[in-house]
């Protein structure tokens, strides 16, 4: 399924059974060494797997497990995306927390810029000192769907100790940046994403094809 199709499904009110057979299908391959596909460790904590990337627009399988090893983070994990999110929950639970970002009162926090080319995140700090404050909660579960706007700074939260897997479309939007939340004296730095090996992309597909026949 591609990028529009997945939208479609997504967005319709109704997600097929067929769906759930195509990732099924998509993490076998790659838990086979038949796909191409390799896993990336995110800073934010989670393993992606790339579906496709074409033009603006975007599809991942997202991991978060105990059971693989984390990326390192050099800023907050308060964000928000230069395009639109949709996402299904296959199994496990997603706390949305959309943040309230202040630009007045005491400055906790630095908005930083990032922007990315191939493995490589540049982060920028920008001169936008801002209260964090936390937000209000969306909490989501096995099959279910929740949107973002690009530009709404939130998390993503994920209870501890619960297996989690979503699939995350993403659509470019013009003029928006993606921008991250750090301490007030970040300094530029560069954050090289890394790639997982072959066993270790294998792995992620395999624990997430055996939760998902668990659900």
């Amino acid at each position: 399924m591609k990028y529009q199709e997945l939208y479609d499904e997504l967005t319709s009110g109704t997600v097929s059974r067929g769906l759930r057979r195509w990732v099924l299908c998509l993490l076998d391959d790659i838990a086979a060494g038949r796909s191409p596909i390799k896993a990336v460790r995110h800073p934010l904590g989670f393993v992606c797997l790339p579906v496709e990337r074409g033009g603006e627009n975007g599809v991942c399988v997202h991991l978060w497990s105990g059971e693989l090893r984390r990326a390192g983070r050099t800023t907050s994990d308060v964000h928000c995306h230069s395009w639109d999110l949709v996402s299904y929950i296959l199994y496990g639970q997603v706390r949305n927390e959309i943040a309230t970002v202040d630009d007045d009162g005491a400055a906790t926090h630095r908005v930083l810029e990032v922007v990315s080319a191939g493995d490589v995140d540049s982060i920028s700090p920008t001169g936008r000192l801002v209260r964090y404050i936390g937000g209000v909660s969306g909490t989501y579960g096995a099959g279910e769907v929740y949107s973002l706007p690009a530009g709404v700074f939130h998390r993503s939260v994920i209870p501890e100790g619960t297996e989690t897997a979503t699939i995350a479309l993403g659509s470019g939007r013009a003029g928006a940046s993606d921008l991250s939340l750090g301490p007030l004296d970040t300094r530029p730095h560069r954050v090289t994403r890394q790639r997982c090996d072959d066993e270790e992309t294998a792995r992620a597909a395999r624990l997430a094809a055996e939760h998902m026949a668990r659900t």
